[in-house]
């Protein structure tokens, strides 16, 4: 089997590399890379990497995500995250591969209080999010076979996070504000990858898996609480800690203006996946422990 990866450099491209590996012959492209075009700016040239390349499987992990700066390029962002989705699906079904992609919770108006299903009207409210629904909505339209993983909050050991900010904050202020009404599942780049390599699988068995899921860590939490959690557990690791926990303090969505509009509901709802694919999907605390622990120890 063959398989073609976009956006290896990003978080999540990063770790399919490691997952998709003993799956079968892996060609792992970026936006710069050489011999096969990688530029998803370039959308005649990813055609012909597809073509060239004839994979089984394409993994598009490439994406425009700079959530602000779309607002102000969202000719760009909608080449990155709609058109060059569009075209890898048509070349997809033209040869008959499964296409892998990721989207995103801000396909969401973030009403509510209730976990997103698959099937909920979207209504995003950012160029960001009507770009990357816009790709969900190209791939579908080409009838290719397809599974479409929606997630959010996605951080990874490698590259800069929320949990790397807040800790550097954390160790040269006495206050921090953290914005408590936003809510959802830190999710790891890790699991997504796990996942995937694990989908690929099963959807090579069975084609009717075919389709949009939803795929995020166990449980829900706020920017307030989710960084409560890294700063309390880096003090228990042994990191010194200039704030105090009851410093932390909790400020509404508004505190922090913003170009794009975040949405407040991100809670998405897994059960499909986890029925479909036969997985148990840990909670957020578990993965975020995993990779501080990874990151703290280089500390010390």
């Amino acid at each position: 089997m063959k398989i073609l990866l976009f956006g290896k450099n990003g978080q999540v491209g990063w770790e399919l590399q490691r997952s998709l590996a003993p799956l079968g012959e892996l060609v792992a492209l970026g936006a710069d890379s050489q011999d096969l075009c990688g530029d998803f700016t370039n959308l005649q040239g990813i055609a012909q990497t597809v073509r060239a390349a004839a994979p089984d499987i394409i993994v598009n992990a490439a994406a425009h995500t700079a959530v602000d700066k779309a607002e102000s390029e969202p000719e760009l962002a909608r080449t990155i995250n709609a058109l060059a989705p569009g075209a890898l699906a048509q070349e997809a079904k033209r040869s008959g591969a499964w296409l892998i992609h990721y989207s995103t919770d801000y396909v969401f108006d973030g009403s509510g209080d209730r976990p997103w299903l698959e099937t909920d009207p979207t209504g995003p409210l950012s160029v960001y999010g009507k770009t990357k629904l816009e790709g969900e909505e190209a791939i579908r339209a080409t009838g290719c076979q397809h599974l479409i993983f929606r997630t959010s909050w996605v951080y990874a050991a490698r590259g800069g996070n929320f949990a790397k900010t807040m800790l550097r904050l954390a160790q040269e202020r006495d206050c921090l504000s953290v914005i408590n009404d936003q809510i959802g599942a830190p999710t790891g780049a890790d699991l997504l990858a796990d996942v995937t390599a694990h989908a690929i699988r099963a959807a090579l068995q069975r084609p009717d898996v075919s389709g949009l899921y939803h795929l995020v860590a166990g449980g829900e939490t706020s920017w307030h609480g989710y960084a409560s959690f890294i700063i309390d557990f880096a003090r228990q690791f042994g990191i010194e800690i200039k704030v105090a926990q009851d410093a932390i303090q909790s400020v509404p969505t508004s505190a922090f203006p913003t170009a794009a509009k975040r949405p407040l509901n991100s809670r998405l709802n897994a059960c499909k996946l986890q029925n479909t694919f036969d997985l148990d999907l840990p909670h957020w605390q578990t993965g975020v422990a995993r990779m501080l622990t990874e990151f703290l120890e280089k500390q010390l």
